[in-house]
């Protein structure tokens, strides 16, 4: 199981994947006030739940500043200190405690918020109370992790049918991308036959080099990599970005190839042509090498977060999954492409009758 605790980039994918995050908040039922459109939570209310003292979150809060910052932990000053105090007055006014655990908060002398002397206060949103919830070091905290490792499980399965193969595919640019990555494909087997004597292993060791040159690794690695059984096809499984990458390869080396055919006015050996594709590489490198950069993170951090792979190969780049990847794939408008296409049916017959 993972340690929360020791890994940021997991910490950060739980908190970005807002699917997760929503389902937590339904199970846990540690619920807060809502101030500004999210649930806010005081020192005191984090130390009552995990069981420790203040001065513990504190300390954590010194040791972690800015990443709590970033998941949402701020100091209430003047205007918003006196709404925030206001609003839970109020609340505990209507005997409300038990629905946001602000029982005890009431009763504490040294309460930051209700204290009518407090200048500051520090304030936790649902995400900054999960976050040091994946740091504390308490066995409430310990328990919570356990949970969230599980939820987010939990939606991932329900979301995906128990399969993350192909959640590449639930994005709206996955169809436009693989169609136009097809086209292009025929242009680059089209080039191979009629430029490159004939060979049998022309298409796959040079499809190799495209893979390699792009994500550092052949279709047998990437195969064993997602555990991809020989009859399913990598490319199915590919975002949209590497997709849209690849197809500009195939097609700049289709042309680079004919070029080179057409010069020596004759077919080109298999090896004339991976010594080819090696001037092509080195003459594109500057051209692609942004685009090859964003590829290599996209795989190596998606494939992490969604599908718990590694790819050795590009582990320098693996980053974390921001929440708008998550929406892509997970959120409202993500559907499986079997869906996509029966949305799309009638826009494919129009072209089809063209």
């Amino acid at each position: 199981m993972t340690d929360l605790t020791n890994s940021f980039l997991h910490r950060k994918n739980i908190l970005n994947n807002n699917a997760a995050v929503q389902e937590i908040y339904k199970q846990i039922g540690f619920l807060g006030v809502k101030f500004d459109g999210k649930y806010r939570f005081t020192k005191q209310q984090l130390a009552y739940f995990f069981e420790v003292d203040v001065r513990t979150i504190d300390r954590l809060l010194e040791d972690n500043k800015d990443e709590l910052a970033a998941s949402g932990y701020e100091v209430f000053t003047g205007v918003r200190l006196r709404l925030l105090k206001d609003l839970y007055t109020s609340i505990v006014t209507i005997d409300d405690e038990d629905d946001i655990n602000v029982g005890l908060i009431n009763h504490d002398a040294d309460n930051e918020i209700i204290g009518s002397k407090a200048s500051s206060a520090g304030v936790f949103t649902y995400k900054g109370f999960l976050n040091v919830g994946m740091l504390l070091n308490s066995d409430k905290a310990k328990s919570l992790r356990s949970a969230i490792l599980d939820i987010v499980i939990d939606v991932l399965n329900t979301k995906l049918g128990g399969n993350a193969k192909y959640i590449n595919q639930r994005e709206e640019e996955f169809l436009p991308s693989a169609i136009r990555e097809y086209n292009y494909r025929q242009e680059f087997t089209n080039a191979l036959d009629f430029y490159i004597t004939d060979n049998k292993f022309k298409y796959s060791q040079l499809t190799d080099k495209i893979y390699k040159s792009i994500f550092k690794e052949a279709a047998k690695e990437y195969r064993q990599i997602l555990k991809l059984s020989s009859s399913e096809s990598v490319r199915s499984t590919m975002y949209s970005e590497v997709l849209d990458l690849i197809a500009s390869y195939e097609n700049g080396f289709a042309d680079f190839l004919r070029k080179k055919s057409e010069k020596a006015e004759r077919k080109l050996s298999l090896s004339e042509a991976h010594l080819i594709f090696s001037d092509f590489e080195e003459m594109t490198e500057a051209i692609y090498k942004p685009s090859k950069e964003k590829a290599r993170s996209i795989m190596a951090s998606r494939d992490m977060a969604f599908r718990d792979a590694l790819h050795e190969k590009l582990k320098e780049y693996v980053r974390e999954v921001s929440s708008d990847d998550f929406n892509k794939f997970l959120g409202e408008k993500s559907i499986s492409l079997e869906e996509r296409l029966l949305e799309n049916k009638d826009v494919f017959l129009r072209l089809k009758d063209r």
